[in-house]
C-alpha cells in the first residue's frame, strides 16, 4: 500500500461556504459566504446598526495592483466568498481575502470603512497583519507568501517566500522577527521576516496537513499547532523541538465519535486573561480546553465542553469569555465563562442577547454554510491500495501461463501422434 500526497489541488476550488467568527475589543465579526457582519457591543442596545459588507458589490479586479503576466492567473472567476481574515493587534485594521483574488483592508475606528481593495496573484488560504501594523502577509494555494503595505496602499506586493505545496496558515511572532508558515505536506517553517530566505528551523512531526497555528502571547517562544492528523503539538519553534503532543481523538473518547471519522483541528484560540486555550475540530460538537502552566510552560488538559450542535468557530473575548458560533438558528451564538474552576454556559448576558438579536435577521444568509463540504476533506493524502491490483495482474499472468503451457502440451501430443501413425 502506498500514499499519494500530490493530489490535484483544483479540487479545493469547489465552493465551500465558510462561516467564521472574529473578536477584537468591542467588535464581534460574523462571516458567511461573501458577507460579513460587525456588531459593536458597546453601542446602544436600542439603536444598534451593524456594519454589513458584501464583497460582491465591489469591482471584480481592482486596477493598479497587477503585475505584467498576471492576467492569465486572474481569469478564474469566483463567487466572492470570503476565504480568510485577520484583525490587527490593536484592532485598528481588519483585512480579508476572497475567492475572486482580492485583498480588502478596512479601518475600524472611528467607524468601519473600506480603505482599499487590491489584487492577489492566486486564491489565498490564510493572512495575518504584522504587530507593527505596517504589512499584511498573505499565504496562497501555490505556496507563496506576499507582503502588502498598509501605509503605502499603491505599493506593489512583495514576494516574501515560497513552499513547494499549498500553504494553509501564516502567523508572525509578537516581535515581528519570525514569520511562521504551515503547509499541506505537514511542514512548519520558521523564517526571518526581514530576510525570509534565511530559515531558522523546521517543526516536523505532523502526519497530515497543518491547519492551525498560534504563538502563545505570554510565552512568545512557544508555538501551538493543530493538524489533520488529530493532534495538538507544542513546540519551542526556534529550535524546532517538540515539547508536548496531545491526541484529540483519545481525549474526546471513542464512545462519542465515529472511529472512521477524521479529526482536523480548525481553530486554536487563546484567552487573554487566564491562559486558557480552546481547540475546535472541524465538524465535531466538542471544544477541548487546555491551560498553560506558567512555571513549567507545559499544557495541562482541563476539560471538554460538549455542544448541542456542530460549531463553526470559537473565540475568546477580552474578558476571557468563550464565544461559540453554532450551526443552529435557535442559539447561533453561545457564551461560556469560567466559574468555580469549570466552564459554564451563560444565558443571561446582554452582549449575547445583542448578538443573537442581530444575527436572527441574517439566518437566511448563515444557513448557506449548513451541510456544505468540509474545507479540509480534500487536503488529506489519498491512499491507493496497489496490492489488490498487483494480485489481480498476478492471477491473470498465472492463468495465461497455464493456458500457454496447456496449448504447448496439446501441440506436442498432436505431433507425437502423427509420428506414430506414420
Amino acid at each position: 500500500m502506498m500514499t499519494q500526497s500530490n493530489v490535484v489541488e483544483s479540487c479545493t476550488l469547489l465552493r465551500v461556504v465558510m462561516a467564521l467568527m472574529g473578536i477584537s475589543n468591542e467588535f464581534r465579526v460574523f462571516i458567511c459566504g461573501k458577507t460579513f457582519i460587525v456588531i459593536n457591543i458597546k453601542e446602544s442596545r436600542e439603536d444598534i446598526k451593524p456594519f454589513v459588507f458584501d464583497c460582491s458589490t465591489v469591482e471584480k479586479q481592482p486596477s493598479g495592483n497587477k503585475k505584467e503576466g498576471e492576467d492569465e492567473l486572474t481569469e478564474e472567476k469566483g463567487s466572492n466568498d470570503i476565504l480568510a481574515f485577520s484583525f490587527s493587534a490593536s484592532g485598528k485594521y481588519f483585512a480579508l481575502t476572497d475567492d475572486n483574488k482580492r485583498l480588502f483592508l478596512f479601518s475600524t475606528k472611528p467607524s468601519w470603512q473600506c480603505l482599499c481593495v487590491r489584487s492577489v496573484v492566486r486564491r489565498c488560504c490564510s493572512l495575518t497583519i504584522t504587530h507593527f501594523e505596517d504589512q499584511i502577509l498573505v499565504a496562497d494555494k501555490s505556496g507563496d507568501v506576499y507582503a502588502f503595505s498598509i501605509t503605502e496602499p499603491q505599493k506593489q506586493a512583495e514576494l516574501k517566500l515560497g513552499h513547494l505545496s499549498m500553504l494553509l496558515k501564516v502567523v508572525v511572532d509578537p516581535s515581528d522577527k519570525y514569520i511562521i508558515t504551515a503547509d499541506r505536506d505537514e511542514k512548519i517553517r520558521i523564517s526571518f521576516l526581514k530576510t525570509p530566505y534565511n530559515i531558522e528551523s523546521f517543526c516536523l512531526g505532523h502526519r497530515e496537513f497543518v491547519s492551525a497555528l498560534l504563538v502563545i502571547p505570554k510565552h512568545p517562544h512557544l508555538l501551538l499547532s493543530g493538524s489533520g492528523d488529530g493532534t495538538l503539538r507544542l513546540w519551542q519553534y526556534k529550535s524546532g523541538k517538540e515539547v508536548q503532543q496531545w491526541n484529540l481523538r483519545d481525549l474526546t473518547g471513542t464512545d462519542l465519535i465515529d472511529k472512521n471519522k477524521k479529526f482536523s483541528v480548525s481553530k486554536i484560540s487563546v484567552s487573554p486573561t487566564e491562559g486558557f486555550i480552546a481547540i475546535l475540530c472541524d465538524s465535531f460538537p466538542f471544544i477541548h480546553l487546555f491551560q498553560m502552566d506558567q512555571k513549567s510552560e507545559q499544557l495541562m488538559y482541563k476539560e471538554m465542553i460538549r455542544l448541542e450542535h456542530n460549531c463553526w468557530d470559537v473565540a475568546f473575548d477580552d474578558s476571557g469569555r468563550l464565544w461559540t458560533f453554532l450551526q443552529t438558528e435557535t442559539a447561533v451564538v453561545t457564551l461560556y465563562q469560567l466559574k468555580n474552576g469549570h466552564w459554564q454556559h451563560i444565558e443571561e448576558d446582554q452582549d449575547l442577547k445583542m448578538a443573537r438579536n442581530v444575527l436572527s435577521n441574517y439566518w437566511k444568509l448563515l444557513k448557506e454554510s449548513l451541510g456544505t463540504e468540509s474545507q479540509y476533506s480534500n487536503l488529506y493524502k489519498a491512499v491507493f491500495d496497489n496490492m489488490a491490483s498487483y494480485l489481480e495482474k498476478k492471477d491473470k499472468l498465472l492463468i495465461e501461463k497455464k493456458e500457454r503451457k496447456r496449448k504447448g502440451q496439446m501441440l506436442t501430443s498432436s505431433s507425437s501422434n502423427k509420428q506414430l501413425r506414420n
